[in-house]
This record gives C-alpha cells, structure tokens and sequence, in this order.
C-alpha cells in the first residue's frame, strides 16, 4: 500500500470541534505535526496517521467517543465494552442487532437501524441529533461501522451504496479513500449497504482480537483496504510501483486490467478521474509522507519522485497543495 493522505477539510472540523471546547487550537495542531497556516489552505493534506493523531487528542479532551457531538457524552471506551458483548454473537446479523439493543445502555449514540430487503441490508444512522453540520463525526460513524462488520467477520465488505444527509463535499475524491462506492448526497440520512448473505457470516474474533483492534483506533476507520470496488482503485495499485522504478504506461495499465486503454479512460472519466490525475496523487501522498516524516531533504526527495529538479517538484508541490513544501517539513509530532 502507498502512502495515503486526507484533506485539510477534516481537520477543519476538528479544529472547529476542538475551539467551541476552549482547547488552544495552536497547541493542539502542534501536538499533532500540523503547521496552523494550512488551515487558510484548501488543498492542503495530512496523513492518515496525523488525523488519526487529532482524533486521539479530541477524545483525550471531551472524553467522548463523539468529541462532545452527540445528544449525550458517550464515554471514552464505551464502545469497546459494548464490543465485548457483539463478538460472542455466532453471526453478523445477530451481533448488529445486539449492537443496536446496547446503544440503548448509551443515549449519546444516535438512533440506529437495520432493515433487510431481499439482497440488500442497509444500516442507517440518525444523525439529525448530532450539531448541525459535522460532517467529520458523520463520516466517522459510517465508516466505523463499516470497518466493525468487515473486521468482525474476516472479510472484505464491498459496500453498495453510502448515504449522507448533506450537500455534495469539495473533496468527493477522498470519500472513494474511505468508502471505495457509490455515494449519495443530500440523502434523507445517513446510510450503508451492504449484501444481505453477510448476515449468516460468522463471527470471527476474540475479546483479545478486539483489544487489539481498538488500540490502534482510529487509524483503520480513516483509511480503507484494497477492496477493489473502483477502476481508480486498482489503476492507483498498479501505478504505484512507479515509485520504485519506471511508471507504467497507460497501455501497460489497460493490459493488466485486460481492457482497452479507451476503456480505462472512459471509466476513470465516469469516476471522476484520469490516470494522469491518479499518477499526481500518488506522488503528492508520498511527497507530504515523507515531507511530515522528515527523514529527506528535498532534494533527495524530488530526485526519487522522478524530478528533473528540486525546483520543478517545488512547483508541482505548490500545485498540489497550495503550499511549499516547508510548510510540511519535518512536522511529525
């Protein structure tokens, strides 16, 4: 897997999240390896793993699972505690459905439901009983759901379809990142689906399994496995080993997809995508990686990049990102 990272957007939202708590926002993004002025910055990134950081830190300061979001405080660890009584259940669909029994033991948690029609389950949240307009915390809750069902039963969960009560984002690009499928805006709530035979799937952990999952919490909720569910998936994963030698050819790409390269276009295009477009992002995920890890210099870094000159990746890093690549340097906590 290559490096991955997330909009500046996320961490607006939890900035916004931080300050109506009185938290110094200043000290907080020191604390998590984020210069301040990326914030004025749309296109700005950081990594999974800063994120993953500012999601720990506003846990630490609301001691709530939804960072004070929530109609109730759901206390730090409440979740896991719940877990310990959803994976003795022999089945997905009887461990949802006991899920669903506990959160009455946890009015901070939104109404939840499940319903099954013919092929298809949907999973929904209702998020109306959060702060209007947390985007962040709704996304959360989807995806955690659905990194819970994939972990609990061993396998990959194509999702078919992922509903979100709120206007189109800027940053469609990056819901694939977490989703990997068919998203829909301004929907009447928050939503998952899913196959329905997954329900009979056993479940497949321990009490000691989820130990261990939830102490890596919540790096796996804001990044997502190869699940294969778009074309840019998997032309990402085959133009990735560009980064260790010569970048494969569009030609090259259509053979290993056995199809057409008009057909990769058009694809890609329906997805909102290119292979340029997918080559650009793959090099400005591993630029700001390396760039927050600080273990390059620039120069060494754009000449493994496959730049000419410092001052051409220069450029192209201004162009992804709206910054120069000081404002990254060295800023892991």
């Amino acid at each position: 897997m290559t490096a991955r990272t997330v909009p500046i957007d996320f961490v607006r939202s939890a900035v916004a999240t931080a300050e109506r708590q009185g938290v110094d926002i200043e000290q907080l993004l020191g604390s998590v390896g984020v210069a301040p002025e990326l914030l004025a910055q749309d296109r700005a990134r950081v990594t999974v793993e800063q994120m993953a950081a500012t999601v720990r830190q506003l846990w630490r300061i609301s001691d709530d699972e939804l960072f004070g979001l929530g109609p109730a405080p759901v206390p730090r660890g409440s979740i896991r505690l719940v877990g310990f009584g959803v994976v003795g259940c022999p089945d997905l669909g009887s461990a949802i459905h006991r899920f669903i029994e506990y959160r009455r033991l946890l009015p901070g948690l939104p109404p939840m439901a499940v319903t099954t029609t013919g092929e298809l389950t949907r999973y929904t949240i209702d998020t109306s009983v959060l702060d209007e307009g947390e985007e962040l915390l709704t996304v959360f809750l989807l995806a955690g759901v659905h990194r819970m069902i994939s972990w609990g039963i061993g396998r990959r969960v194509a999702l078919r379809q992922v509903e979100f009560p709120y206007p189109r984002p800027r940053n469609i690009d990056d819901y694939d990142l977490v989703f990997g499928a068919p998203l829909v805006f301004d929907a009447a709530t928050a939503a998952i689906t899913f196959d329905s035979d997954l329900l009979a799937a056993p479940i497949a952990r321990t009490e000691e399994d989820l130990i261990a999952w939830t102490r890596n919490a919540p790096t796996d909720v804001l990044s997502r496995r190869d699940y294969g569910t778009s074309l840019a998936e998997q032309v990402r994963k085959i133009l990735a080993r560009g980064l260790r030698g010569d970048w494969p050819t569009a030609d090259e790409v259509a053979r290993r997809l056995a199809m057409s390269p008009q057909t990769v276009r058009r694809k890609l295009g329906d997805e909102g995508t290119s292979i340029t477009q997918i080559r650009e992002d793959i090099l400005r995920d591993a630029a700001v990686a390396s760039l927050v890890r600080g273990d390059e210099t620039v120069e060494a870094l754009s000449a493994r990049l496959g730049f000419s000159e410092p001052s051409a990746f220069r450029r192209a890093f201004r162009r992804w990102t709206g910054s120069p690549p000081g404002s990254y340097r060295g800023s892991a906590p």
